[in-house]
């Protein structure tokens, strides 16, 4: 194993740190058993301090839509950051209450990687985790670049109000407030709320960016599994042939009872992904609908920064959802391979007794399984291309009110 490896303490930290860089200092990563009373205060106000942040940014803009906006298109400008403050809150929420089901799959990591001692299958299992790592790292650096550009660039934009012999600057919000209640248009309200945009922008996008980031890891640990399952079944039939009777599986049950935790394990990252999937993928179609609509708005009016920061967002959400139809795909198929690795083996030189266990794990394998978005949609490259075909569908629709 790579020396670099030994800064990160364990194999299995170096696969969930990015995760727990994200979600820690919001409040979102599950506590160990072993923290202290004075731990669980803290952790317990920092979600209290995320919660208040967050319905700041998103109570006032809704009233703004319901009472301020004046016509169709001032609500549609607020409304494409208004759905990703408010999905962001609802992705909030359910990691706080999957929390236990979350400590459950980094256990699981954890435990596989204390079952797996052997050099060459902790390497196949080493080479997955830096796929999910790699993910994990490049959707929190697209996503939380993107929307941290776009509240740059609308923090940068001033207004100029003259009240009487007063003149003053005031800087734009990237959410707009009701003005009736909260009076952003002086200072230094208008400041303090735009850094608390700032921070509940932060919150909303870590949340995400950190749902996506613990499927992509527990995807590719699972692809990592499969693979030394199919590596264990490839050594297990060939060594049937061997005369040496040194050999590392004793008996088949070694490979079911890892295929079964294999698959156990998957069960786990469905359910509690599902939902987000499902909600995501009803944002993204939202979302990508909306993006399109502002890019053609600014088309008109020639404004580069905007139009800069709606493509660099309207990219990595495209991406972060083709990761998530990519990755359901991928483990339907690993699943799959693992029958067909045990058929297309040497199978017919095992003694009776062996071959009919392979059967029995074929006919496991045979029941495809479904990586889904809410028990709904199949999270495929199928599902990909109809959430982009709706998005324009829907993004048609828009432009006959332009």
């Amino acid at each position: 194993m790579t020396d670099d490896l030994e800064s990160f303490g364990s194999l299995s930290d170096y696969s969930l740190q990015i995760n727990r860089w994200l979600l820690k200092p919001i409040g979102a990563w599950p506590l160990s058993a072993s923290i202290s009373r004075m731990e669980r205060i803290i952790w317990f106000l920092l979600i209290v301090v995320c919660y208040c942040l967050i319905l700041s940014t998103v109570i006032p803009s809704i009233l703004h839509i319901v009472l301020e906006a004046e016509n169709f298109h001032m609500k549609l400008q607020v409304l494409g950051p208004l759905g990703q403050w408010f999905v962001g809150m609802i992705n909030y929420t359910w990691l706080l209450l999957h929390s236990k089901d979350i400590q459950g799959c980094v256990q699981h990591v954890q435990e596989d990687w204390c079952i797996v001692t052997r050099l060459e299958d902790q390497r196949i299992m080493l080479k997955n985790a830096k796929y999910g790592r790699y993910v994990a790292a490049s959707c929190a650096i697209f996503m939380q670049t993107s929307i941290m550009c776009k509240c740059l660039v609308t923090a940068f934009t001033t207004q100029v109000i003259e009240d009487g012999n007063e003149t003053r600057i005031l800087r734009m919000l990237p959410c707009p407030v009701y003005k009736e209640i909260i009076p952003v248009d002086t200072n230094p309200t208008n400041e303090i709320f735009l850094a608390t945009q700032f921070l509940s922008g932060f919150i909303v996008t870590a949340t995400t960016v950190g749902a996506f980031g613990m499927t992509a890891v527990f995807a590719g640990h699972a692809c990592g599994q499969l693979n030394v399952l199919m590596s264990w079944i490839t050594e297990f039939v060939n060594q049937s042939r061997d005369e040496n009777k040194n050999l590392y599986f004793t008996e088949i049950g070694v490979i079911v009872e890892h295929h079964l935790r294999v698959l156990s394990f998957i069960d786990r990252i469905k359910n509690v992904m599902s939902t987000i999937c499902f909600v995501e993928l009803f944002k993204a179609t939202l979302d990508i609908c909306m993006l399109g609509y502002y890019i053609l708005t600014e088309w008109e009016s020639h404004d580069i920064q905007n139009l800069t920061t709606y493509f660099m967002i309207l990219i990595s959400m495209c991406g972060n959802i083709f990761l998530m139809c990519y990755i359901g795909e991928i483990l339907t198929e690993q699943c799959k391979k693992v029958g067909e690795v045990v058929y297309m083996s040497n199978w017919y030189y095992l003694p009776y007794k062996d071959i009919l266990d392979l059967i029995l794990i074929i006919l496991r394998s045979s029941v495809v399984f479904k990586f889904t978005a809410g028990k709904i949609l199949h999270m495929s490259m199928y599902t990909f291309s109809d959430v982009i075909k709706s998005s324009f569908t829907y993004l048609n629709l828009l432009r006959q009110t332009m």
